[in-house]
């Protein structure tokens, strides 16, 4: 058996590989620069597929960042203008005063109480200088006078007042005793409705508004003889309390409570003078055309 003798080229190599070996210096191919595409790198093989990497985008250019500075700019919140050296004078000023209060409460001490009055005193000496300055100014300026506007406060002008209002008050209820009427409810045995009674008489010959007294239990009452025995109303408007007066349109069937119990005429005229002014008032009732107003007209108009 012969044996070849290796060529001078494979004894090279296999020296160079034993050397490498022994020397523990191979090194195994390594990934080349992530930036190549993988095409090049030769030890992922030629069957490896990924998808490229993605480039960073361009960075923007300088004109669009300072749009973009102006534009936040002018949408940014505006600065509120200066306040007055007056309202800035005025809130320290209402500060210290209330620190000062505060302290002198938890802390009563004649130092700290002495400090918060001298303060409290300048406060009121500035106040009282401002409502004498506004009192002149009313007095010169008749439409800023509080006391001209209104019911009067001086006792002679309050006296005037009154009287005006009250003859005022009582043409409007002597014109709406033209085609309204009281209705008033009553029984025979109320005490309240008999001392109630002569008031009524003297407010319909004094206003000329027609006053229908109607009985509830059937009896009489001084004064007005011409009552009439309830046939029904009564139960229809609800009346459960006496003496009750009410104001009513029997052509309309509109009627509204005035009031309950013993009134005085000053009080009968300017509640009926009010219940006048606001006629659409919510607290009205209305009646329809059977029952109640047939009842209040056969009272009202009888035959």
């Amino acid at each position: 058996m012969t044996l070849r003798r290796p060529t001078s080229r494979q004894a090279g190599l296999s020296l160079c590989l034993v050397v490498m070996v022994g020397s523990g210096t191979i090194v195994l191919a390594q990934p080349q620069d992530p930036g190549r595409p993988y095409w090049s790198d030769n030890w992922r093989g030629w069957h490896f597929y990924e998808e490229p990497e993605i480039p960073p985008p361009d960075p923007p250019a300088s004109a669009p960042r300072q749009a973009a500075t102006a534009s936040s700019a002018a949408t940014g919140p505006r600065r509120s203008p200066p306040k007055p050296p007056e309202i800035v004078e005025f809130e320290r000023l209402q500060k210290a005063l209330e620190e000062r209060r505060h302290i002198a409460i938890m802390r009563p001490t004649e130092a700290n109480v002495r400090r918060y009055m001298e303060l409290e005193a300048q406060v009121v000496s500035r106040a009282s200088t401002f409502a004498d300055v506004a009192q002149r100014i009313a007095w010169a300026s008749p439409e800023l006078d509080p006391t001209l506007q209104g019911r009067p406060v001086n006792a002679k002008a309050l006296e005037v007042f009154d009287q005006l209002q009250t003859a005022q008050r009582s043409q409007s209820i002597s014109a709406l005793g033209r085609d309204h009427v009281l209705f008033f409810f009553f029984r025979s045995d109320c005490p309240y409705c008999h001392a109630f009674a002569p008031t009524l008489e003297a407010f319909q010959a004094r206003h000329g508004i027609k006053v229908v007294a109607i009985s509830v239990d059937g009896g009489p009452i001084p004064g007005f003889a011409d009552a009439r025995r309830d046939n029904g109303i009564a139960t229809t408007l609800r009346v459960s309390q006496v003496p009750a007066i009410y104001l009513a349109q029997p052509f309309t069937g509109k009627i509204t409570p005035i009031g309950f119990g013993v009134l005085s005429e000053a009080q009968l005229v300017e509640r009926i003078s009010m219940v006048a002014a606001s006629p659409d008032s919510a607290a009205t009732p209305f009646l329809g055309a059977t029952g109640g107003l047939q009842a209040q007209a056969r009272l009202t108009h009888p035959r």
